[in-house]
């Protein structure tokens, strides 16, 4: 049966290998030190983005996000990393120097980072180059192209509703001014309603005048006078009837134009006031980007990361030592044991 691991041989095992202990740390603080010393710095610049609420939106939501809806807004990552963006950027500040043949993809995936922080409602826009005036530079046209594409994708669906709003009040619109121009032909047409009523006064006169004239003539005139006067009160009771159903029918008919032209205009005024509305709150209906921060020049480099790289090699150079020393304090406890046993069976008669 194998003897229980001792603790204090194995504290004193390390006490007396200290020295190698402490020359494998040196060895990867000195090495991790070289190494970082000698790769090519590089700096990340950062400028940050806010996707804030629709503007017709109730101000009360804003305190009553939802994961949900935080979720949904990583959508908005998809502005800032587009390929088109970022190959335009390449384009302008000549991303990829000398190395003309390196894919766009491989120097997007070294050079851009995109994301939304957990539970905010921040878009950062990262990028990371050798040159830190550069990095800032192209931080800052991302974020600000971010902001224009995603108010010309806005008012790209604005402009739809709006052309779609637009063609029914234009026709409603030129529906009120046939209706207006077929009022207007009416009101001049010959004879005028002003000109029948006129007619029609000026014939009730001459029925009156008629009338009595066939009262006096049925007292004391001849019988001839009075049928003559008889005929003439029935031709202009006749003329009377006929000018008052023309005057009727142009009445009705000035009725059915101006319920037209009130139905029309009433509906031409709800098309256009929708048609405003929407040309009003275009661009506002959607989540909206506003640049929050367009960063500074970096001053100190993100890559490579020295007090990182340093403790990152004293912490695995005192593990491989540890682990080195633990191997062999467990090889030699084997041996002295194996050794112990063979002198036991020697020393027995």
């Amino acid at each position: 049966m194998p003897d229980p691991f001792d603790a204090w041989q194995y504290l004193a095992h390390l006490r007396a290998r200290w020295r190698l202990v402490a020359a494998v740390v040196a060895g990867a603080l000195a090495t991790s030190l070289v190494v970082s010393l000698a790769l090519p710095k590089k700096y990340t610049a950062r400028a940050l983005l806010v996707i804030e609420p629709p503007a017709g939106s109730d101000p009360r939501a804003a305190t009553a996000v939802s994961p949900i809806y935080l979720e949904s807004l990583k959508t908005y990552e998809h502005f800032a990393s587009s390929d088109r963006l970022f190959a335009q950027a390449v384009e302008k500040f000549q991303l990829r120097g000398n190395a003309t043949d390196r894919p766009i993809e491989s120097l997007k995936r070294s050079v851009l980072k995109v994301e939304i922080p957990r539970n905010t409602k921040i878009l950062e826009v990262a990028v990371t180059l050798e040159d830190p005036r550069k990095a800032h530079a192209v931080a800052r046209f991302l974020a600000e192209e971010t902001v224009k594409l995603n108010r010309k994708t806005n008012r790209a669906g604005d402009d739809e509703l709006i052309e779609e709003a637009r063609r029914p009040a234009e026709e409603a619109a030129r529906r009120v001014a046939e209706i207006e121009a077929a009022r207007g032909r009416f009101e001049r047409k010959a004879p005028t309603r002003e000109a029948l009523k006129a007619e029609l006064e000026q014939l009730r006169s001459m029925r009156d005048e008629v009338s009595r004239l066939q009262l006096s003539a049925e007292l004391s005139g001849p019988a001839g006078r009075v049928e003559k006067l008889r005929k003439e009160a029935a031709d202009l009771n006749h003329r009377i009837a006929a000018g008052q159903q023309t005057l009727a029918d142009r009445t009705a008919e000035s009725d059915r134009l101006d319920a037209q032209y009130e139905t029309a205009w009433t509906l031409r005024e709800q098309l256009q006031k929708r048609l405003n509305d929407l040309q009003a709150s275009a661009g506002y209906r959607a989540e909206r980007l506003n640049l929050l921060d367009p960063g500074v020049v970096p001053e100190r480099p993100s890559f490579p990361n020295l007090p990182l790289n340093v403790v990152a090699a004293a912490a695995l150079g005192l593990v491989v030592s540890l682990f080195y020393l633990t191997v062999e304090f467990s090889v030699t406890s084997h041996r002295a044991e194996g050794l112990r046993k063979t002198l036991r069976v020697a020393s027995k008669p």
